[in-house]
């Protein structure tokens, strides 16, 4: 089968496409023909090795695990002899964030590592549903959000920002969020009521206050949007920030009326059925940015890495004919 390969930490240029064989499910495994997968900000994390601190989880010196890829949807093709929670041709999908080896055709994993698709939804839209999203349920259910609250969302066009834009409409709130120009319609269609355009202006020049500021890209600090927060406002950045200091200013919340919370993510027994709950509903939909084929991953590495997406860059592995780009 293809795969997806690095020995090494590398950049994406280095990324290699190489005929490996199919793994074998284990007892407890199923074997999944992936049929889409993402490249997102984790998997650019885990093929570079930065932060270093990655090193600590995929291996100090070399990655565990040489084929690449943190979440999937497809089609379950053979199941282990102590598997009963799932079927062969079941639709599956889901995420492993210290990798799934999941930018291949075929991967094997733990039945409890794979969750039904909803019927309504495709493969492109399950697998673009899963990274970012997991990660915009820790923001919201690290605080008690209530009807009134004044939220900013910085960054709103990314995988975990346009996701927690979703998420958080469902609040009968008062959302900002910043984006670039040409985002601000799509930004207001999932639910702005207000658009800082970050290519024109800094929100944290501006004036406003909020009780919750979600840096949905770590671009931003507590130090910058410690002035816009009300009293027992929080601060929650997908960043470790400068010096690893949204880490440690948890410590110091209980000296401080307005707190810095490190969004530690939840167990994806909870946010993956949270998420199948709203694609059902039909209250978040993931934007899906580009495709590409999976011989053509080291590009769209690249273009992840530089920061250019808006919302999900997709591989397909289907390889049905693509149109780059695509947003919907």
């Amino acid at each position: 089968m293809k795969a997806s390969i690095r020995r090494n930490y590398c950049s994406p240029s280095q990324l290699k496409i190489e005929q490996i064989e199919k793994p074998s499910p284990k007892d407890n495994e199923v074997l999944i023909k992936v049929c889409a997968t993402t490249v997102n900000r984790t998997d650019c994390a885990n093929l570079t090795a930065k932060p270093f601190i990655m090193r600590f989880v995929l291996g100090l010196f070399k990655p565990r695990k040489i084929v690449v890829g943190t979440d999937f949807a497809g089609e379950v093709v053979a199941i282990g002899k102590n598997v009963n929670s799932t079927k062969i041709g079941d639709r599956v999908f889901g995420f492993n964030d210290t990798g799934a080896e999941s930018q291949a055709e075929y991967l094997a994993t733990s039945e409890n590592n794979i969750f039904a698709i909803p019927k309504n939804i495709d493969f492109k839209l399950a697998a673009a549903s899963l990274e970012g999203a997991h990660y915009a349920y820790s923001f919201i259910h690290k605080v008690n959000i209530k009807a009134g609250h004044n939220i900013l969302i910085n960054g709103a066009t990314g995988g975990i920002g346009s996701a927690l834009l979703q998420f958080v409409r469902q609040y009968d709130v008062q959302i900002t969020a910043t984006c670039n120009t040409k985002n601000i319609a799509l930004i207001k269609s999932l639910g702005a009521d207000k658009i800082f355009d970050y290519t024109k202006e800094d929100f944290t020049n501006k004036a406003g206050k909020y009780d919750f500021i979600f840096d949905a890209v770590g671009k931003s600090t507590f130090g910058k949007c410690k002035s816009l927060l009300n009293k027992n406002g929080v601060y929650i950045s997908s960043e470790l920030g400068p010096y690893s200091q949204n880490v440690f200013y948890p410590l110091l919340n209980s000296i401080s009326n307005k707190k810095v919370i490190f969004p530690v993510p939840y167990n994806k027994r909870k946010t993956i059925p949270y998420i199948s709950k709203h694609l059902e509903k039909g209250n978040f939909k993931p934007l899906i940015d580009r495709e590409y084929l999976l011989d053509d991953i080291s590009k769209a590495y690249d273009y992840v890495i530089k920061g250019l997406k808006t919302g999900n860059v997709l591989i397909n592995l289907n390889n049905e004919s693509t149109t780059t780009p695509k947003l919907h």
